[in-house]
């Protein structure tokens, strides 16, 4: 087999040719290595390799949905026994840490048969929406190399839709499957609340805010994933009720005439550009086409305040995981980047009170979308404000990085999450992806579906939200939006 061909597959059809005895893992893997070595210096999505490893199980009789299927791991939370691990942060990076146990999401991809070959780029302790992480570099978009995949999955976005491989692991807490599938072309799921599993190490994450999936190049691939990761375990805080068929059944069957409701405007504030409103646009066409009823609403939610809870929330959290590495592996404030060590000031100003505020509110929003979805079935945004941002584009000004460190050694630089600033601070960070936070603070599933490139040959993703444990109606959709709109054939555009 040749590359050309490879990269015609979806993961569910190289599984498939194994199977039937038509290709061998190890061939399969070969290919998937020559296409790394060709283009990841390119691209810098897989920084850790774990080529041996990799050789040796697709040596071994394998079995399972995507047996044989060569595969790769998000560096942040999908830790792999044995195997260094970063999160993305020099911290990590330094001493060298390497877990002694797999995470039950790694697991649970393993039981399906893949091949795993490798750890992929994210940004440090995946607090951005981009992937250019001081400890290992940025991670560039195969649609054009000036351009970053996004993030916190970026490294995994960008090298499936390079073809390295049909599928690869990927979390979101904020948008982190939903941006880079927006910013890279292709399909990304976030599950409801409590779907999928974070032990052993933890019960959930982010008060179950952030949820761990795949990125995939076809609809089916991540419903099939699904099926093998979700359900609850020992640790799990959160349980969620099974579906009552597999997702791999439920997408042969075409949805319901579904209501609707779409918006294209930023919840914050902040700038959409053409693009995304033309992506939007685009969509409902698609939809009113395949018999659907598409209205212009959006639910009652004050989305500049939704933002500031988020990021209290995320800031507050990323503090308490900062002092835990700095107190178990002896880090330092030199071992982390700049805007982390401040976002960690700031979160670790926020006290029990506004704290527990935020998460109160947290259920004002959930409740708000269950009466907005009496109404409609889904919700359809853009996934991004714009196609990807330059590599570097999206950075603290030099000149506020003087007054930062300034501020950090005076112990001062919460000072600057104070009053109207808060609100500049949530715009500032938000603004190319302010669409996606909705979805993670209130529980809800949402999906990124590559339907819209411009004229620069840059994609960027409609979103869908649905209603709590519904990813079965949000598949269905999907499906029945590629077969009306097949985009795998785009990935022969890319050029590298």
């Amino acid at each position: 087999m040749k590359f050309s061909e490879y990269v015609q597959y979806d993961g569910l059809g190289l599984a498939h040719l194994v199977s039937t005895k038509q290709i061998h893992p190890s061939e399969l893997l070969d290919i998937a290595l020559q296409r790394t070595q060709q283009v990841n210096p390119k691209l810098n999505a897989i920084i850790i390799p774990m080529y041996e490893q990799a050789k040796q199980r697709a040596s071994q009789q394998r079995s399972g949905t995507f047996a044989g299927v060569p595969f790769l791991v998000k560096d942040l939370f999908q830790e792999y026994q044995g195997i260094p691990t970063s999160y993305g942060s020099r911290a990590l990076k330094k001493c060298n840490y390497v877990p002694d146990f797999n995470a039950e999401i790694v697991n649970r991809w393993e039981n399906t048969g893949i091949v795993t070959f490798g750890r992929t780029n994210t940004p440090e302790f995946g607090i951005k929406g981009i992937t250019e992480p001081e400890a290992w570099g940025a991670c560039h978009n195969p649609w054009n190399l000036k351009h970053n995949s996004g993030g916190s999955s970026g490294g995994s976005a960008s090298a499936v839709a390079a073809g390295l491989v049909p599928i690869a692991g990927a979390g979101d807490g904020g948008g982190s499957i939903r941006i880079p599938a927006s910013y890279c072309g292709l399909f990304g799921l976030k599950p409801s609340r409590g779907r999928t599993p974070w032990g052993p190490q933890f019960s959930e994450a982010m008060h179950g805010a952030a949820m761990q999936h795949i990125l995939s190049k076809t609809v089916r691939d991540s419903a099939a994933m699904l099926d093998a990761e979700q359900g609850p375990e020992q640790t799990s805080l959160f349980r969620i009720e099974a579906p009552a068929q597999k997702y791999s059944d439920i997408i042969q069957q075409a949805p319901k005439k579904l209501r609707i409701a779409f918006n294209t405007q930023s919840p914050i504030g902040t700038k959409v550009s053409k693009d995304a409103i033309q992506a939007v646009q685009h969509t409902a066409k698609l939809l009113e086409s395949l018999g659907h009823i598409v209205v212009e609403d959006h639910p009652k939610i004050d989305g500049l305040a939704l933002a500031k809870d988020f990021v209290t929330t995320w800031f507050s959290q990323f503090s308490y995981m900062q002092a835990q590495i700095k107190q178990q592996y002896g880090a330092t404030d030199q071992d982390f980047e700049l805007d982390s060590i401040a976002l960690a000031a700031f979160g670790a100003k926020t006290t029990a009170t506004e704290y527990i505020h935020t998460l109160d509110n947290w259920g004002v929003y959930s409740t708000q979308m269950n009466i907005f979805f009496e109404q409609y079935d889904l919700y359809l945004t853009p996934s991004t404000a714009s196609v990807a941002p330059k590599n570097g584009e999206v950075a603290t000004p030099t000149w506020q990085k003087p007054i930062l460190k300034g501020l950090l050694k005076l112990g001062k630089a919460h000072y600057l999450a104070q009053g109207k600033l808060v609100e500049k601070m949530v715009q500032d960070n938000l603004s190319w992806v302010p669409f996606t936070q909705l979805a993670n603070v209130t529980g809800l599933p949402a999906m990124s579906v590559p339907l819209y490139w411009n004229q620069q040959g840059l994609p960027l993703g409609s979103q869908f939200i649905a209603p709590f444990g519904r990813e079965d109606r949000l598949l269905q959709l999907a499906a029945q939006l590629e077969q009306a709109q097949p985009w795998m054939p785009q990935y022969q555009n890319i050029q590298l």
